[in-house]
């Protein structure tokens, strides 16, 4: 009569197992909320304690997301060698390093490598899912209780960004800058002991070695694309050796993409990539990162921008641009939370595609309305919950579509491509928003025009995005809808 409850206590030990590896997970999310939400609204502020153009902090965001999109495919492939929980460890003290190299900073280049080197944060999420994903493998629930996971990490990360968001913009009026910068910096260090204590560590699946020279060529491809859009920054549309370089760049990714044909274990396997079931959700993050990576210092200035001196703008100072920020992100976790309800009612590709439509329909709305608080909030509030549910959404829906020995790499690629695409965007909307300084000010000042070009797009990667997703094969997503479906019923 006793031997039926042993399954079920052993299955409720595993949940409990499970969801104290999640929490533990969860503060490494905090930690990466307070890291994107806190710089934001103090961009300004940061300038003037380097002494820079406030321009110059473009430099920043794309030197981070270059590291960031290199970084991604080596420290995923590793884990999938070595292990993700001390994979993890080294992103996370990577990141730490970073974070303290800001606080004590004197300089603009100083501070250009701290910042670099703290995008090493992009990998904790995908190596996170792929800790959940190898945990829940012997559960018979595996994709369902992946995406739950994703869902809850996502939730909890746009929830931070809220609270870094708010406190850096309180912060930065009364306290010291460097004391400001400490912040974050204490956070991520005390993370790197949570990590030490409270993940499970578990071997790798993968064997092999990493494609170093794979890498080579890859880095070559970005730096010849990321190259040339810096030149066309600096010397205009009409450098021939601009558009040489970003050329070229391109012209390196045929023989990175011959090379990894040949390899038993490339860096980025490129025959992975082109599955039915991952090519929409690689295109997807890719297209995605324009407007979630490349255009949030946009409409962080566009906010600042005084209407009586610029004729545009809200006029918003930090603490308001805090406010904001809270706002938009709450939207970004209703559409995380709701996910596995999204996914079970329309499934897991129309749950994607509707959450693009809904970030196209949010920038796209920016073009005309774009005048008053109120305005901005609701535009902020539609991309919001698309945004939140692709975030939580593509890497889970990637490790259903992968080998197990790949989902480290396969979650890692949907960050790398979303790295990827935000990088392009932050360099072209670099070159769109400039513009002459308005007479009688010293300041650069961007045209209305440029902003209307980055949100036109945004909203333009994003319905490409739906594209994507519609051309793919109806049974890519066959798997994991009737998994989410058949685990979001009661089980007995």
């Amino acid at each position: 009569m006793s031997s039926p409850a042993r399954p079920r206590s052993a299955a409720q030990q595993g949940v409990r197992s499970l969801a104290t590896i999640v929490g533990f997970l969860a503060a490494v999310e905090v930690a990466s909320g307070v890291l994107q939400g806190y710089y934001t609204p103090i961009y300004p502020q940061i300038a003037d304690h380097l002494s820079i153009h406030e321009g110059d902090v473009n430099w920043f965001e794309a030197a981070q997301l270059i590291v960031s999109a290199l970084c991604v495919p080596i420290l995923a492939r590793l884990g999938d060698l070595i292990g993700h929980k001390p994979v993890l460890l080294l992103a996370t003290a990577a990141t730490a390093i970073g974070s303290w190299i800001l606080v004590f900073a004197p300089s603009f280049t100083t501070f250009l490598i701290g910042w670099a080197i703290q995008g090493a944060y992009v990998v904790w999420l995908p190596l996170e899912i792929a800790i959940i994903h190898r945990r829940t493998r012997d559960t018979g629930r595996q994709q369902l209780l992946t995406r739950r996971g994703a869902a809850v990490l996502v939730g909890v990360l746009e929830l931070a960004v809220i609270v870094g968001a708010l406190a850096s913009g309180l912060l930065v009026e009364t306290w010291n800058m460097n004391l400001v910068l400490a912040i974050p910096a204490i956070v991520v260090t005390a993370v790197l002991f949570l990590i030490w204590a409270g993940v499970e560590r578990a071997p790798g699946d993968a064997v092999g070695g990493i494609d170093w020279t794979g890498f080579a060529l890859i880095t070559l491809a970005l730096a010849g694309v990321m190259g040339g859009l810096v030149v066309v920054r600096v010397q205009g549309l009409d450098s021939v050796v601009a558009w040489l370089l970003v050329v070229l760049g391109l012209l390196m990714l045929l023989p990175f993409a011959r090379h990894s044909l040949t390899q038993s274990e490339p860096l980025v396997d490129v025959r992975l990539l082109a599955r039915p079931g991952q090519w929409p959700i690689q295109t997807t993050a890719f297209l995605f990162g324009v407007p979630v990576l490349g255009g949030q210092i946009p409409l962080s200035t566009f906010a600042q921008a005084d209407p009586d001196l610029r004729g545009y703008g809200l006029g918003a100072d930090a603490a308001f641009v805090s406010t904001l920020i809270g706002v938009y992100v709450i939207t970004l976790a209703i559409g995380a939370f709701t996910l596995p309800l999204t996914t079970r009612w329309w499934g897991v590709r129309n749950a994607l595609l509707v959450a693009c439509l809904m970030v196209a329909a949010g920038y796209a709305l920016w073009l005309p309305f774009h005048d008053t608080t109120t305005q901005a909030l609701t535009n902020m509030a539609i991309a919001g919950v698309g945004s939140g549910a692709l975030v939580a959404a593509l890497p889970a829906a990637a490790a259903a579509a992968a080998p197990p020995e790949r989902t480290g790499f396969a979650t890692g690629m949907t960050n790398a491509t979303k790295t990827v695409g935000g990088a392009i965007a932050s360099a072209i909307f670099a070159i769109a928003l400039v513009g002459p300084g308005i007479e009688g000010s010293d300041e650069a000042t961007a045209p209305l025009s440029g902003y209307l070009t980055v949100w036109a797009v945004c909203s333009i990667a994003a319905l490409l995005a739906a594209v994507a997703l519609a051309l793919a094969p109806r049974h890519a997503f066959a798997g994991t809808e009737e998994i989410v479906d058949d685990a979001l019923t009661p089980q007995p």
